[in-house]
């Protein structure tokens, strides 16, 4: 259960990254609806017109990260046992916290994606922006507060496996990278954010399967 839980989640959350990546990039936008996106304070309109035009790869993708904040769960509470101590359980609770916010937020946007198929792309976006902030503070702004478990938890994480003697700068460096994952609705997913927030959970959970006793702090 031990490696399920470090390899499973970090996979499928490397893998949505990825696939939320490819539903923008493959959706046959022009040059010139890039550049009107790329001028919108929000990716929000670039991800729905993304979901007009591929809207099977574009659900995939959001539907992996669904189901890998799941997954993350088991994945962030059996990483903090093994570090020990309350403060990595207090990081481990902050870090689940923003795990639920994250669905939160898929459940958000798959109703953005339902209004594209209901009322049109142009329509949906309209009332998508028009309600922007309410929609991604959620109800007395809980989904939002809890979704800054994400940094809060992953430093409080770091303090702890370093005092612990259980993880060295690479290591803490990763975990600080995958808790700067973006939070919200219907964020872009870049290159970049596939690199710092899947590729480097994979190494971070993995490395703590490959050697379960941990390493010394120049790691």
């Amino acid at each position: 259960m031990r490696v399920i839980a470090l390899v499973v989640g970090p996979l499928v959350w490397c893998a949505a990254l990825l696939v939320r990546h490819l539903g923008v990039e493959t959706a046959g936008l022009t040059a010139a609806e890039r550049a009107r996106f790329d001028a919108e304070p929000f990716a929000a309109p670039e991800q729905l017109a993304a979901y007009a035009h591929q809207p099977g790869l574009v659900t995939a993708g959001y539907a992996l990260f669904a189901l890998a904040s799941i997954l993350l769960c088991a994945t962030v509470i059996v990483f903090a046992r093994e570090i020990g101590g309350r403060l990595a359980l207090v990081g481990a609770a902050a870090f689940v916290a923003s795990l639920f916010a994250r669905l939160y937020f898929s459940g958000v946007d798959l109703t953005a994606f339902e209004l594209v198929d209901r009322m049109g792309l142009e329509q949906a976006t309209s009332f998508v922006m028009g309600s922007y902030v309410d929609l991604s503070y959620g109800l007395w702004r809980l989904p939002v507060t809890a979704s800054a478990g994400s940094i809060a938890g992953a430093v409080l994480l770091a303090v702890a496996g370093w005092r612990a003697k259980k993880l060295g700068i690479v290591r803490c460096s990763l975990l600080l990278s995958f808790g700067w994952v973006f939070m919200g609705v219907l964020k872009e997913t870049t290159l970049v954010t596939v690199l710092h927030g899947g590729v480097a959970a994979v190494v971070l959970f993995g490395w703590r399967v490959a050697w379960p006793g941990g390493r010394s702090r120049r790691c």
